[in-house]
């Protein structure tokens, strides 16, 4: 796993795994992700969940990649997303 502090600095596309809180959903599948050394702006897509029911004092666990677009702070396309253990 990397942090939120280094994801934010990765390129384009890059593959990440990150640890940590979902503090609030922003609408239209985005949420505030912070593992403690700082937030990133997550898009998990409604068939992601799988069912998976995450309250903001669950750790989870996501896997995605980076998106960066131009003018805009990067976020992460979430992949898959569990508890983490």
């Amino acid at each position: 796993a990397v942090s939120v502090q280094d994801a934010l600095k990765m390129s384009d596309d890059s593959h990440v795994v990150l640890k940590g809180k979902i503090e609030k959903s922003l609408g239209n599948e985005k949420y505030q992700f912070n593992d403690g050394t700082g937030i990133i702006i997550i898009e998990i897509d409604d068939d992601e969940w799988n069912g998976l029911v995450v309250k903001p004092e669950n750790t989870v666990e996501i896997r995605g990649e980076i998106d960066k677009e131009l003018m805009s702070q990067p976020q992460v396309d979430v992949e898959m997303i569990m508890l983490a253990q």
